[in-house]
């Protein structure tokens, strides 16, 4: 059985999306898998050991990696394990590919995806299903730029000081600053709308950011939770990718209940979505007050990465996940063959 593992892609978190997509690629157990490390560069073009080539449909469940250029053989693929963080990969773009190839795939599907990636429609679901958020406004660039004392106000009526600003489809901490007041706000929506043309304003959250990871399909296993720590200001890229930038504390040193209820709260934003295979979800702690941050249907997935730290706290090794993970989506696509008769 063939295992296409995706790395790289479009957006501003190539180089991470690479090395998660290399740690993956080496747990794959070599004796029951034939592994091809497809990486897809910054302008969207897939490689194959410096080869372009395209995914295409094939008979079955396969599909074929057809060289583009050089010669070589088409390559059969039985199945895609997409390691791409942020746009154009997370977001369910890469997903709705392999529902039209008609190979399966390991993670969330299209809509679960899309809206994972996209916070702005992630809060929008989540406030309807109840779960709670820190008080966020949307805004549009057009909207910014058409009536900025609009926007002014409602900020300061919905939200307030001090307070956040970020790309609504963005990831790893980039394009997002910290508002401490109204002075700040301009520069900060301008930032954030260098990347998206919809932004989110939320309320900072005064407390510890902490963490559940999730594995699985309807029932999802839900990992003990942990306490990001760091010395920065607040949780920003440099903090997150910089040696020794954080340190990951599991379990947080939290009460019994505000562990179970982090976890509940966890699945409720897996369900709310429709999530399957992996997830990692992200909240703030203020006191006991839990309020859900994000969900990331494609969190960094190195060994040392923050979900698989977590999901080691329950004893699962990190060739475990990436084996679990590829029967997950075998069974979620013999599944959905069933419905589709």
């Amino acid at each position: 059985m063939t295992v296409a593992v995706l790395g790289g892609g479009r957006s501003s978190e190539h180089d991470v999306s690479r090395a998660s997509a290399a740690s993956v690629a080496d747990a794959i157990d070599a004796d029951r898998y034939r592994v091809l490390q497809v990486t897809i560069d910054r302008d969207g073009q897939w490689e194959l050991d410096g080869t372009p080539v395209a995914l295409v449909p094939a008979a079955g469940d396969q599909a074929w990696l057809i060289p583009l250029s050089g010669g070589g053989a088409p390559q059969p693929v039985d199945l895609v394990f997409p390691v791409l963080h942020g746009p154009w990969g997370e977001d369910g773009t890469v997903q709705g590919l392999c529902d039209t190839v008609g190979v399966p795939y390991v993670g969330a599907d299209v809509a679960s995806s899309a809206v994972g990636m996209d916070k702005a429609l992630f809060h929008v679901l989540a406030t309807a299903a109840g779960i709670p958020r820190v008080e966020t406004l949307i805004v549009m660039h057009d909207e910014w730029l058409s009536d900025p004392e609009g926007v002014r106000d409602r900020v300061a009526q919905a939200v307030g000081y001090p307070a956040f600003a970020k790309p609504a489809r963005l990831g790893s901490s980039f394009g997002i600053s910290p508002v401490d007041d109204e002075a700040a706000l301009g520069p900060a929506l301008q930032l954030a709308f260098a990347h998206d043309p919809k932004a989110l304003v939320e309320r900072r959250a005064m407390g510890r950011e902490v963490e559940v990871g999730l594995l699985g399909d309807e029932h999802p296993h839900a990992s003990p939770l942990g306490e990001i720590l760091h010395d920065s200001d607040w949780y920003d890229h440099d903090a997150k990718y910089r040696e020794g930038g954080m340190r990951l504390q599991v379990p947080a040193d939290v009460p019994a209940h505000v562990q179970e209820h982090a976890r509940q709260l966890a699945v409720r934003a897996w369900n709310a979505i429709g999530c399957s295979g992996l997830a990692r979800v992200d909240f703030f702690l203020e006191g006991e007050d839990l309020y859900i941050s994000e969900i990331n249907t494609i969190p960094g997935f190195t060994s040392t990465s923050v979900w698989g730290r977590l999901m080691a706290a329950d004893g699962f090794t990190y060739a475990q996940l990436v084996q679990r993970l590829i029967d997950l989506a075998l069974e979620r696509h013999q599944r959905a063959k069933a419905y589709r008769g």
